[in-house]
């Protein structure tokens, strides 16, 4: 399984045969069945994990009981509570298993050390970092400023395959639109 790593940190990353013996050196494999837990509210975030194959997503719950998604995540995705990984505090998410998926993991220190022991790794982390900070400001701008139209259309544009894993009441939660306003929207355009 670590092959899948390693073609992807060789095609993003630019990593050598030697330097991908010093991941997989780190690297633990872990699988998950559907409805699985690899994090639960309370536990402390360790690691960084690799999607190899299927679908995660990291929720809170409310002190309602709602779930509200803050994101999904399939193959050649990363996945953790970063607020808990960076801060070593208690996960105030979870992340569950949508599908049976199959994950590699790397523990926060191994990950830092191939930080500074691999530059290509550590620049190529930057930008992945940078684009996940993109992401998630684009996505507050979204929650308060669009309409469920336009954060459907914006979603359905840069997620396409989640209509197909995802169950529908996950994707409103993750909007932020009640399920019934996301099947009227939808309807518009079935059409």
């Amino acid at each position: 399984m670590f092959e899948i790593l390693a073609a992807y940190l060789r095609e993003k990353a630019g990593l050598n045969n030697e330097e991908l013996k010093l991941v997989e050196a780190v690297t633990v494999v872990k699988k998950l069945r559907k409805r699985q837990y690899l994090l639960q509210e309370g536990d402390i975030s360790h690691y960084n994990c690799f999607i190899a194959k299927g679908c995660l997503r990291l929720f809170r719950v409310s002190t309602d009981g709602a779930e509200h998604i803050l994101k999904f995540g399939v193959e050649n995705w990363w996945m953790s509570d970063y607020e808990s990984y960076n801060s070593g505090l208690p996960a105030k998410g979870n992340i569950d298993a949508l599908e049976d998926s199959e994950l590699l993991l790397i523990k926060k220190e191994n990950f830092d050390a191939l930080c500074k022991e691999i530059p290509n790794f550590q620049s190529f982390i930057t930008r992945l970092e940078a684009k996940s900070f993109d992401v998630s400001q684009n996505r507050i701008l979204s929650n308060i400023s669009e309409s469920a139209e336009e954060k459907y259309e914006n979603f359905i544009k840069s997620y396409p395959a989640f209509f197909r894993r995802v169950p529908l009441h996950m994707i409103a939660s993750y909007l932020g639109v009640s399920r019934e306003t996301l099947t009227r929207v939808r309807q518009k355009y079935v059409r």
